[in-house]
């Protein structure tokens, strides 16, 4: 985490975007939601866009991968509603850990891929503080 002091020292940093922005774009249906796990599910679950962490894990890579090629350098987790009294409307209130859990994985994977790529520009996922470099 130092070296991103240092550079905010010394240049503004970029944060990413809207994420459910850039998730309407792939129009995903309520199966694609659901993915095979949650195939029987009680409640509609389309709209839970963090649930696509678990359900639809590249999109939300390729999306964070978007980001950091226009210029962020910080990207946000996919954890908008990820909290009990968020995932009430689902009735997935007992998978927000793992929600959470999965979007800061896949965040922290792609910050990883990024900063190999560009040593020199170190990146960062926030929401667990969690930074390469």
């Amino acid at each position: 985490m130092s070296n991103i002091y240092k550079e905010l020292k010394r240049r503004i940093l970029l944060l990413d975007g809207a994420m459910g922005t850039m998730l309407q774009a792939y129009k995903f249906t309520e199966a694609d939601f659901r993915g095979e796990r949650f195939k029987e599910y009680p409640t509609p679950l389309q709209g839970n866009n963090d649930l696509l962490s678990i359900t639809q894990p590249e999109a939300i890579k390729t999306i964070h991968g978007k980001y950091f090629e226009a210029g962020a350098d910080i990207i946000e987790t996919n954890t908008f509603s990820g909290t009990t009294i968020a995932m009430a409307d689902y009735q997935m209130e007992d998978l927000v850990y793992e929600l959470n859990y999965q979007s800061a994985k896949i965040a922290k994977e792609v910050a990883t891929e990024f900063t190999a790529k560009e040593p020199h520009k170190p990146t960062v996922c926030s929401r667990f503080n969690w930074a390469n470099k």
